[in-house]
């Protein structure tokens, strides 16, 4: 047991983003004995609950949704004693022996700090797109699938999250359209294959979305064939978009210098160059983009912390 004279805002580690990266990184520091606090946002499991079915994470082999899959790993964290404050990271300033961490609810204090603030998805940012958000426009096709029956569906990019959820919608609507801007699909070979298999799935390389068309709903998009030029229109009652994410790493900026893809670089124990300062998941550099792989970056980060907090070890 480890004996400590903590004021109530202080902590040893605090973990910032309540993703899977998150919880793992806040479990495994509440089993090695830290005192831990998570801020986890109004809703632990971030990006991850609006996926029907994760594959390829162990233990699983039907696979398993994230709206499931989240609050296990919040529940294992809670029995361990990690404290969840459902709020989110704002800013974050060195202290002499740590972090100032100001969040929506107050301001807290860690000798060290794992961001696991993950990503979030990009826009389009074509005409339309704002207006019609909510009304047809949507990132989560299993929450807006089922109301998509004998309807159509447009789903924009390439990627595995782009194919895993024409999937689930195909489970619905009566037709799915794949727009891709690339000349080919870049998701996993397997996913493009369930794609290729389903037949109410099309795919179509080649086709940037130029707008988003409809008045009060969506009743459609408007697309360019980057090989001709020529534009048409595609009636549907839906767009689902998946073009890619853009990490959370805002807070950090002005303390580290980010990569080219607005990432936290990390070394092979997921720390950055500030003593005490580590990074997981999404918001890192060199994410692997799986649930799985975040799920090991939390752990791996919040060993990489206790082994700081224990011997000062770093670089």
């Amino acid at each position: 047991m480890r004996c400590n004279d903590m004021s109530n805002n202080e902590y040893e580690i605090i973990v910032a983003g309540g993703g899977i990266a998150g919880l793992t990184a806040a479990l495994t520091a509440a089993r090695l004995g830290r005192k831990t606090l998570i801020l986890s946002g109004a809703v632990p499991g971030g990006h991850l609950l609006s996926i029907e079915r994760i594959d390829g994470y162990p233990g699983f082999p039907e696979g398993i949704s994230g709206y499931e899959l989240c609050p296990m790993a919040q529940e294992a964290a809670m029995a361990e004693g990690v404290e969840f404050v459902p709020s989110e990271l704002i800013a974050v300033t060195r202290a002499e022996s740590g972090f100032t961490i100001q969040a929506e609810n107050g301001s807290y204090r860690a000798r060290s700090l794992i961001m696991a603030t993950g990503a979030s998805l990009k826009e389009l940012d074509v005409p339309g797109e704002t207006a019609l958000r909510g009304k047809g426009v949507s990132h989560c096709a299993s929450c807006d699938g089922p109301m998509l029956r004998g309807k159509t569906a447009v789903v924009v990019g390439g990627g595995d999250s782009a194919l895993q959820e024409s999937l689930t919608l195909a489970a619905h609507a009566a037709s799915v359209i794949v727009l891709q801007k690339d000349a080919q699909l870049t998701g996993q070979a397997v996913y493009q294959r369930q794609v290729g298999e389903q037949t109410r799935i099309s795919v179509r390389c080649g086709m940037q979305v130029e707008a988003i068309l409809g008045a009060q709903v969506v009743s459609g998009v408007r697309v360019r064939n980057l090989a001709t030029g020529e534009t048409s229109d595609l009636p549907a009652e839906a767009v689902f978009i998946y073009i890619g994410m853009t990490p959370n790493s805002g807070s950090v900026a002005k303390m580290i210098t980010l990569d080219e893809n607005g990432r936290i670089p990390v070394d092979a124990m997921l720390r950055t160059t500030v003593p005490g300062l580590l990074a997981a998941g999404l918001a890192r550099s060199g994410a692997a983009g799986r649930a799985v792989a975040s799920a090991g970056d939390g752990a791996a980060a919040a060993q990489a912390a206790d082994r700081f907090l224990r011997n000062g070890e770093w670089q």
